[in-house]
């Protein structure tokens, strides 16, 4: 394949995303190329599957211009408004929630604009002790031995003044909501973990991905995704550590 093929399979994919193949002056074809025609049509990993990583990578930052064109290209590709919030609830779990106070409503601008209602909040009814009891659950299927390591060990003195939090409102709570399957939410981890630069929870969340229905090359695209929304060497980094923790 030339560079001309790369750039013209780049253009078609813009075209798809966003109705357009317009880039910004300055870029030259770096976007055309080397993004949309040399990753974004990578195989490996589904259109709809992309869109995650990318509103995940986008949103911890945020970057809201690219963030909102991106929620966009997910309506128009398989993503409903459901699980476009719950990308954005999910990693704001890893950024922290005052990146849902600006990503959520700009998502609620993208829906109006299409006609479409921001979808209610699920249920919050269950007590903090089924809570406890969901997140232990789910993360022991998630990580399996790997569960009660590192950071998560319960023996813990100090990591054990938050990490209890984490199992209930992440696992327990977020990780347990509607909106989307585990599997997608492994793909909402390694992306939005790969962007804030955290190759060591990369390693972790790619391993679990496996016991959640994606496959090795899945959890590499997913990473590799990022490249050209959140760079390149955060995502090499990581890249270096998925392949350590698969060879281990």
């Amino acid at each position: 394949m030339t560079r001309h093929d790369m750039r013209h399979q780049g253009e078609a994919m813009l075209r798809t995303l966003f109705g357009s193949a317009a880039q910004p002056a300055g870029l030259a074809n770096l976007l055309t190329e080397a993004a949309y025609g040399g990753i974004w049509t990578r195989p490996g990993l589904a259109l709809p599957d992309r869109l995650i990583c990318s509103i995940a990578a986008l949103g911890v930052g945020p970057r809201p211009r690219a963030l909102r064109r991106h929620i966009g290209a997910g309506l128009e590709h398989g993503l409903g408004a459901e699980a476009i919030r719950e990308i954005l609830v999910q990693a704001s779990l890893y950024s922290g929630f005052s990146a849902a106070e600006e990503t959520l409503p700009l998502a609620g601008e993208v829906f109006a604009e299409r006609g479409i209602q921001f979808p209610a909040d699920p249920p919050e009814e269950v007590s903090l002790e089924v809570l406890d009891q969901r997140g232990a659950a789910l993360m022991a299927q998630l990580h399996g031995s790997r569960a009660s390591e590192g950071y998560a060990s319960p023996d813990n003195p100090v990591t054990g003044e938050l990490y209890p939090a984490a199992i209930r409102y992440g696992y327990g709570e977020i990780w347990s909501r509607p909106g989307l399957e585990h599997r997608q939410r492994a793909l909402v981890a390694v992306a939005a973990f790969t962007a804030l630069r955290l190759p060591e929870q990369v390693a972790k969340f790619g391993r679990s991905a496996l016991n959640v229905g994606l496959n090795r090359t899945q959890v590499i695209e997913a990473i590799i995704q990022t490249a050209p929304l959140t760079g390149f060497p955060p995502a090499l980094n990581a890249l270096g550590a998925i392949g350590a923790a698969f060879a281990a």
